[in-house]
């Protein structure tokens, strides 16, 4: 079987249109794969599955280009921005969204409904990676991963077979998918629960760290979310922003604290319960407001240009405050560069055990850290995540495979033993050749 005849859109290098075909929202690391197949369909899929292995090739998938693993050179890359079908079932309430749907277009397509999915931050990003990783949303303290709500998977493995996986269909293949991310095969589509809400209370309230002091910042924001109902899901972001003149004169080389919100109770109540916040010190910004759902992109305003980034995410058992706030002097103005850091509150309905492989729903708390990166590449980063890791180590879990940027080669922490377990066995099985692999 030849793939150019099996697909419409195939590349290799030197072809018009193989650079174009690459790029996608990270651009860090130089990936350039023997075989390009941009995919319209699941068989297409399937066929570029079974050229793959009948010829040794080992297959990656990219969507949106955000979560790439790292450099990786040879090998099939199947490009899935051409899938772009969703399908709202109002009565079911639910979304089948096709491999290269990004979250801006369930949320554009769930809204006149009155439904809302249960997306990340960036409306940019993939849904069907981010689910597979277990997906934290912004309303994720009230619903639960993402990946809780998937009802089926259209999944081609590595034996070339198209499947539609169920709990009740294949409960183990079900489990090794949702959390396992794409190590198992390529998911062509899902279909995935929404839940009723039109608008939320939600926005940032922000903080300038040289008039107002970080740690007092971190201590009041552990404080307030030990208080919180679990219809209230919070961040709290720290980076030191460039002097530069696109920005705002207000954020040019400031060193930013922003509480950021997403309540689905009314705004009285919301009002009520981000008192305590306004109440730290003066504010740089508060756009803490009642929204339309699609408007709750605003709450996060996630930079929508492609860039180089490294970065990991780190579980943690409970806040340590002191250690919080070593790794936001170790990323302040002292750094030396520019580092994003977010503190995200768990619990709630993502602590609820369910059949699927996302790990540590004990953890109290995620701690992302994320590094833009110059012509140096990723070595700087690396030694200053170190210490990073070394502050929080005393109460870390393990790692967040959702938030893993350009590291793929350590997989160490991703998954707790038995989890880690069950997934090897589940690949062993399905694809013994390891033919997905850096994914």
């Amino acid at each position: 079987m030849s793939v150019d005849t099996a697909a419409r859109f195939v590349f290799r290098p030197g072809d018009a249109g193989y650079d174009e075909e690459l790029a996608g929202f990270q651009t860090g690391f130089a990936v350039r794969p023997e075989l390009i197949v941009g995919a319209t369909d699941a068989e297409e899929v399937r066929a570029t599955v079974s050229y793959a292995a009948a010829h040794g090739l080992p297959v990656r998938v990219q969507a949106t280009g955000h979560g790439l693993a790292g450099p990786a050179e040879g090998g099939v890359l199947i490009t899935t921005r051409r899938m772009d079908e969703v399908r709202i079932d109002v009565a079911a309430r639910t979304a089948r969204v096709a491999a290269g749907v990004r979250w801006g277009q369930v949320v554009e397509a769930a809204a006149p409904h009155g439904l809302a999915p249960l997306n990340g931050s960036a409306p940019s990003v993939g849904a069907v990676s981010y689910t597979l990783g277990g997906g934290l949303g912004i309303l994720a303290r009230e619903f639960g991963w993402t990946a809780d709500h998937v009802r089926a998977l259209d999944v081609v493995t590595a034996d070339g077979a198209l499947r539609q996986v169920t709990a009740a269909s294949d409960p183990e293949l079900y489990r090794g998918l949702l959390g396992g991310g794409h190590g198992l095969g390529v998911v062509t589509a899902l279909e995935v629960g929404l839940v009723p809400v039109a608008r939320l209370y939600g926005g940032a309230i922000s903080f300038d760290g040289s008039e107002t002091d970080p740690a007092a910042v971190l201590r009041t924001y552990a404080e307030w979310a030990a208080t919180l109902p679990d219809s209230l899901t919070s961040s709290l972001a720290a980076l030191v922003y460039p002097d530069i003149p696109a920005l705002p004169p207000r954020l040019r080389g400031r060193h930013v604290l922003s509480v950021r919100v997403a309540f689905t109770g009314d705004t009285a109540e919301g009002e009520r319960l981000v008192a305590p916040l306004r109440a730290v010190g003066p504010a740089l910004t508060d756009s803490l407001r009642e929204m339309p759902y699609a408007e709750s992109h605003t709450i996060h305003s996630d930079p929508d240009f492609p860039h180089a980034y490294w970065g990991d995410g780190i579980l943690v058992s409970q806040l340590d405050v002191e250690a919080a706030a070593s790794v936001l002097e170790l990323t302040g103005p002292k750094a030396g560069r520019m580092a994003v850091v977010q503190i995200n509150h768990l619990g709630g309905a993502l602590a609820v055990e369910r059949p699927n492989s996302v790990p540590y729903r004990e953890a109290g708390f995620l701690v992302r850290a994320l590094y833009p990166l110059d012509a140096e590449g990723a070595g700087q980063v690396r030694e200053l995540h170190a210490r990073v890791e070394a502050a929080l180590a005393p109460r870390t879990l393990g790692r967040a495979l959702n938030f893993v940027f350009g590291d793929g080669e350590r997989t160490a922490g991703l998954y707790d033993a038995e989890t880690r377990k069950r997934l090897a066995r589940l690949k062993s099985n399905l694809d013994p050749a390891n033919l997905f692999r850096r994914n």
